[in-house]
């Protein structure tokens, strides 16, 4: 035990008995190492861990984390993830599902979970694809993509999840990529650090239906050019020497020489930057992982409604259960007397016609 009464955990305490039924090199092979390694080094008993997940490949997740979990309904994680947190702020949530569940059937909740600020780590594993379902586009396919619901080319122009984000006020959002465990382990991290809605897009691969749609990000050849890692407070720097650099320039991002006296420092307190970095899409400029934006003050969620409630409690449960969550179980007389105290409204019959 630690000093601060906690176990000892490894990764293979969060290993289950349950055979991992993704295809041979699915990205989410990865992503499951680097959710057991940031488990076991969180300050958390394992008891503590909640994973919520909707419907898809990704939403498998739950039956490989040994800990208490939700494989949920299509579109509907992120209601039951924050009815998890608000019921139980002191558990760890983490929702974990895919591009199809989180920003299409699910897009509404997603959108409302994050201006709502429930203190939840959203881990969307983008492909880009349906997988589960065998290849039909997905929010964030290509526009032109051809797939068996779009053999003529998608028509519809893929939503950006990061600005999705941003516009629905996360106060975390950041990006990594399936096959760097080091870095992703480090956003899952930082997001399980944070106070409020931790969104994290993950480049995920899925490699029968969309296979290498993020190469050009993730392989070793080809992403100096085109990503650019985002550190506070250091300058934006990219290429295989980091002779490459972004700067502003009447209002736009520009690709400039390291050496130019304008190269923009990453602030990740800034919304605005964060809004222009959310918008860099390679070949023209590169693209960002890493911590876009964080806004480490605004309230949860959980923090205003139990406050509410607090504030709503009678002086004798007051002065009785404190704050404990004992103190937020209404009161049995004044439930009975609410229901037994007669109609509300009364609906009266229509004259007959003669």
């Amino acid at each position: 035990m630690t000093a601060g009464n906690l176990p000892v955990l490894t990764p293979a305490d969060f290993t289950t008995d349950q055979e991992v039924r993704w295809c041979p090199g699915c990205g989410d092979y990865a992503v499951l190492t680097a959710v057991r390694r940031v488990f076991a080094s969180l300050p958390h008993r394992r008891e503590d861990h909640v994973v919520v997940s909707g419907i898809g490949c990704a939403a498998r997740f739950p039956y490989y984390l040994e800990t208490y979990g939700m494989h949920t309904i299509h579109g509907r994680a992120p209601a039951f993830a924050t009815g998890v947190k608000l019921s139980r702020p002191d558990l760890h949530v983490t929702l974990i599902s895919g591009d199809g569940d989180l920003l299409s059937i699910g897009g509404n909740q997603t959108i409302h979970m994050m201006r709502r600020n429930v203190d939840v780590t959203v881990l969307l594993c983008n492909n880009r694809i349906y997988g589960l379902t065998k290849g039909q586009t997905s929010p964030t396919s290509e526009l032109g993509m051809q797939t068996k619901s779009t053999p003529g080319g998608s028509v519809d122009a893929p939503i950006n999840p990061l600005a999705l984000a941003l516009g629905a006020g996360c106060t975390f959002v950041a990006r990594s990529i399936d096959v760097d465990v080091k870095h992703l382990s480090g956003m899952i991290t930082h997001g399980a650090d944070h106070r409020g809605t931790a969104f994290i897009e993950i480049y995920q691969d899925c490699n029968i239906f969309n296979h290498g749609v993020w190469f050009y990000a993730s392989q070793k050849e080809t992403r100096p050019d085109h990503i650019v890692e985002l550190h506070h407070g250091r300058p934006l720097l990219f290429g295989r020497e980091n002779q490459r650099a972004i700067a502003l320039r009447h209002g736009r991002l520009v690709e400039v020489d390291a050496s130019a006296d304008d190269v923009l420092l990453h602030d990740e307190r800034s919304l605005g930057l964060a809004w222009l970095l959310a918008g860099m899409k390679s070949p023209d400029l590169p693209e960002p992982i890493g911590i876009l934006y964080r806004e480490p003050d605004r309230p949860t969620c959980e923090d205003l409604v139990h406050a509410r409630i607090r504030a709503a409690r009678p002086a004798s449960q007051d002065a009785v259960g404190g704050a404990t969550s004992d103190a937020l179980v209404p009161d049995a007389a004044g439930c009975r007397a609410l229901f037994a105290e007669g109609a509300t409204w009364s609906v009266e019959p229509e004259p007959r016609r003669s």
